[in-house]
């Protein structure tokens, strides 16, 4: 699988797991999740963690730039100007042109506003930022993303940090089947067999914090995702059988004795 590289605006990854770096007791557990899921795209909220002051501690600190895609996300932010002022911070800081768009309805169930979500990605492909936006899981508004210049689509499995799993397998299935870009999953993943059921439908990716920071014991959660990532994905590519109501003998009956 070392020859499977995701690429996305001509931009190549090694590792199909992308990881956030919240909700950590400190930055050197952050580091030691990421390094142990083999991750090499880390996304970071603007508006919460440090990346953009070098007098402060900063998280840039204990991940290295060169080893990693830092990619800069607008969480927290509740209108498009907001998240058009933070992308363009990050940017203007030097941290990524590429940006993890996120503009966020309701405060309770943290669901994306995708009709402010639609506009800031406009709004942001024309000032030349790569916007990867984070969206629900509906067909229609992942269409229109890519129509206005989205490379990928980061589709929700569940509510941010709810930890459900998908929740609609048949919407996520639709769209898989009908943009021609990247599909990351993003949100709503607990477990390593919500991650491999991901890849398993045919994702391209899947990003999660919450499933590895909340884990009773962070790293080891990090690299079962590691490796339920790579299943999922090796098992999507492998083929898996047709579901059958009735058995099939696995031998074949000709010749028995």
């Amino acid at each position: 699988m070392s020859d499977d590289r995701l690429t996305i605006a001509g931009r190549e990854f090694r590792s199909r797991l992308w990881v956030g770096t919240g909700k950590y007791k400190d930055f050197v557990e952050t580091k030691k999740a990421i390094e142990t899921s083999g991750a090499d795209v880390v996304t970071v909220a603007v508006r919460r963690v440090n990346i953009t002051d070098r007098n402060s501690e900063n998280l840039l600190d204990y991940l290295d730039p060169k080893q990693y895609t830092i990619l800069p996300n607008t969480a927290g932010c509740y209108t498009v100007e907001d998240a058009v002022r933070y992308a363009r911070l990050a940017r203007a800081a030097g941290v990524s042109d590429l940006v993890k768009l996120e503009v966020i309805g309701d405060e309770r169930t943290l669901f994306p506003d995708t009709a402010g979500l639609i506009e800031a990605a406009r709004i942001l492909i024309k000032e030349g930022f790569v916007v990867l936006p984070y969206t629900n899981d509906d067909p229609i508004v992942a269409q229109k993303l890519v129509d206005i210049g989205c490379p990928a689509v980061m589709p929700l499995a569940a509510p941010i940090g709810s930890g459900l799993g998908i929740r609609n397998p048949y919407n996520l299935k639709i769209i898989l089947e009908t943009v021609n870009v990247p599909v990351i999953v993003d949100a709503g993943v607990g477990t390593a067999s919500d991650a491999a059921l991901a890849m398993e439908y045919g994702a391209d990716a899947v990003l999660m914090n919450t499933a590895i920071a909340g884990a009773r014991e962070p790293i080891a959660m990090a690299e079962a995702m590691k490796y339920a990532v790579e299943a999922g994905r090796l098992a999507y590519k492998a083929g898996r059988i047709p579901r059958k109501l009735y058995a099939t003998a696995s031998s074949p009956i000709e010749g028995m004795l």
